[in-house]
């Protein structure tokens, strides 16, 4: 986390993602009070953005806007540095201690699904982004 929308006033919630080459970032999924941006500071990141899957090089941004359904993870061939900016903003810093609790098996899996209304992330199934990203692995 760069910034938490209570240190902005709601406006903005901001954070940094490293991915190595080929990882998978957030799972498909979309909110719906905030637009989410994302800038490519270096390598490639390969999005879901609705019905389409894209790539996005260094330099590149890409906004996708509230209810759309949206994944990222690093490409095959080069991992990632991204910046991601939720406007306006949402306490993220609760919602990333739950997911690493759920991860290290402290916490069960309803109370995450439960948290989906309060952090504004509700996961969608999106076969389509997950056989694509299958296909790349081989």
């Amino acid at each position: 986390m760069l910034t938490d929308a209570n240190a902005s006033d709601g406006a903005v919630s901001t954070l940094e993602v490293t991915m190595t080459q080929g990882a998978d970032g957030a799972a498909p999924h979309f909110h719906t009070r905030s637009d989410e941006l994302f800038y490519v500071a270096d390598g490639e990141l390969q999005v879901m953005a609705g019905d389409r899957i894209l790539t996005v090089g260094a330099g590149g941004s890409l906004v996708v806007p509230r209810q759309m359904p949206h994944a990222f993870g690093a490409t095959p061939d080069s991992g990632a540095r991204i910046l991601i900016a939720l406007m306006p903003g949402v306490q993220r810093f609760e919602y990333f201690r739950l997911l690493d609790r759920l991860l290290r098996g402290e916490t069960a899996h309803d109370e995450f699904v439960a948290a989906q209304e309060e952090f504004d992330n509700h996961f969608v199934d999106a076969p389509a982004w997950w056989a694509e990203r299958n296909a790349q692995r081989g």
